[in-house]
């Protein structure tokens, strides 16, 4: 338990920082219009659409640098590292690419006519810092399996300050710079990716010079990339499903309105940002079971699998009392406008119901990445979201006429289903022998 607070810790505060910027962009925007706020928060949900995929991917480096370091493989961390880094530079390409296609896809996707220039533009802002943001997390991953993390935490504090900087003289046209609005938001927010890119380079360069001083002739090989991309993709997968289920929530607002999107955005950005609790707790989960099986000790990983859900379990219910008890008083710090409070505090009671399920599901999906089980998540999660979950999103919000509240009911139910299958799942795995995961040795 010792051990894995220690690291979770200021994983948790690194996941929360780099949430707080999407809070801080919120809040901002938020005092422009309601138009503003929704073209926030439809051009994050077509970023992370976009993005979401090579993030998992990225995160397939878990198991294979904290094997490695636990293994006493040098070699094998270097690899694993250098391979993450041309791994993100040819997912970068391809999310830039699809990034500039924003416009033309929310209005396939029929979302408000009034918001879809400002979000597409927003999104557009964002290219610019794709290639910092894969390029971070490679260094982020790969410095949480070795069990260095105060670089990181420093980077993205510091990170957070030039953040509200750079809202308050982009979004609001101060220091005599134009008033860009959702757009200012947009390059702040890709500023801010260079700067914590570079920022954790310079500040672990005592961890990742070693890594990246001797360029290895291995990391450009074909076979271990696509092993790599294996292990990786279901990861990938199972992230785009679940965001997915997020993203689609999200157009299906914007079919109820601006202020029901909006809302929506409010309500989403703060279960997101409790949601980082399990997140870091998950991450620090995964390095240390996958240093453990480096070891040869599966009784130790065992142990972090059981403390990680307990102090799971306690902190996410902590997190929906706060929801459930003072939801109006919330939701009124991220907007003025009273349709946009009101939908997002009728939402908050919602997220207190599935806080819960949410942070078991991410904590399991990281104990299992720590043995390198990476498919069945991917499988729970299209079948407690997609087909079970999303039809009962549809039939309350539209065919009920709840509303928002209704499509947000559908997600706590894919979540619950979700949670408990991969909660069967982790059990039943962390009960069988456990070896270290080859690239050049298929799975059985």
């Amino acid at each position: 338990m010792r051990r894995l607070l220690a690291l979770a810790l200021p994983v948790i505060v690194v996941q929360l920082g780099i949430v707080s910027q999407g809070l801080v962009d919120t809040a901002m925007v938020g005092r422009v219009s309601a138009e503003h706020l929704a073209a926030v928060a439809m051009g994050n949900l077509y970023f992370f659409g976009v993005a979401v995929f090579g993030m998992g991917v990225l995160l397939g480096l878990d198991p294979l640098v904290s094997q490695a370091f636990g293994a006493g493989d040098d070699e094998g961390v270097d690899l694993a590292v250098q391979r993450g880094l041309v791994l993100s530079a040819g997912l970068a390409v391809v999310a830039s690419a699809l990034l500039a296609l924003a416009g033309p896809v929310l209005t396939a996707l029929r979302q408000p006519p009034e918001v879809v220039p400002v979000a597409a533009a927003y999104a557009r802002s964002l290219i610019a810092g794709m290639l910092p943001f894969y390029g971070f997390l490679v260094f982020r991953q790969s410095m949480q399996a070795l069990g260095r993390v105060a670089p990181i935490v420093w980077t993205v504090i510091s990170a957070n300050g030039l953040n509200v900087l750079a809202n308050w003289l982009l979004v609001f046209g101060n220091w005599g710079l134009p008033a860009l609005g959702a757009v200012g938001s947009g390059w702040a927010t890709s500023i801010s990716r260079w700067f914590m890119c570079l920022g954790v380079l310079v500040l672990g360069r005592a961890v990742l010079a070693q890594r990246l001083r001797r360029w290895r002739g291995g990391a450009v090989s074909w076979r271990p990339l696509a092993g790599m991309l294996r292990l990786g993709a279901p990861i990938g997968g199972y992230m785009a499903m679940e965001f997915g289920a997020f993203g689609a929530i999200g157009v299906f607002m914007g079919w109820l309105g601006a202020e029901a999107m909006a809302g929506h955005q409010v309500a989403l950005n703060l279960a997101a940002f409790a949601f980082m609790v399990p997140v870091g707790i998950a991450q620090a989960a995964t390095a240390l079971v996958g240093k453990s099986v480096g070891e040869g000790d599966p009784p130790r990983a065992r142990r972090f699998a059981g403390s990680s859900l307990l102090v799971c379990c306690v902190a996410m219910a902590v997190t929906a009392a706060v929801f459930a008890g003072f939801p109006g008083a919330i939701a009124s710090q991220f907007s003025d406008a009273g349709g946009v409070v009101a939908v997002a505090a009728a939402l908050l009671p919602v997220a207190a119901c599935f806080q819960m399920f949410d942070g078991l599901l991410v904590v399991c999906a990281g104990l299992l990445r720590g043995v390198a089980d990476t498919v069945r998540p991917l499988l729970y999660n299209i079948l407690g979201f997609w087909l079970l979950g999303m039809p009962v999103s549809l039939w309350c919000g539209f065919r009920m006429g709840i509303g928002p509240v209704g499509l947000w009911v559908g997600l706590a139910v894919g979540l619950g289903v979700a949670a408990v299958l991969s909660l069967g799942r982790t059990w039943k795995r962390f009960r069988r022998p456990m070896e270290r995961f080859s690239l050049s040795r298929p799975r059985s």
